[in-house]
């Protein structure tokens, strides 16, 4: 699904507050590579699977603490809304746009 390319301004609300990024995709088949960057840093993307408009991946982060973030989200035009899932923590809306 080429319609993912491209970079994404996401928000993902937490408890400690709203967690702004800026997602780079680029698909290749049925999956995709992405970077996160954010204030705590960037991420690679791991295992990006495309399934028809839903995007699932992971991302492995060390800031606030080590942990693996399970994130799904829909693709619809140049909307994305979806969840990241942080384990024990609970699950946070994600929204987002495409900015380019």
């Amino acid at each position: 699904m080429s319609g993912v390319d491209g970079s994404w301004e996401i928000v993902v609300r937490t408890p400690i507050g709203d967690q702004r990024a800026t997602v780079a995709i680029t698909s290749a088949g049925n999956g995709f590579s992405a970077v996160v960057s954010g204030a705590m840093g960037s991420l690679d993307v791991d295992g990006g699977v495309i399934e028809g408009d839903t995007l699932r991946w992971q991302m492995k982060t060390k800031v606030p603490m080590p942990m693996t973030l399970d994130c799904t989200a829909t693709v619809e035009g140049d909307a994305m809304t979806g969840s990241v899932s942080a384990g024990g923590f609970g699950n946070f809306p994600m929204s987002g746009s495409r900015v380019s």
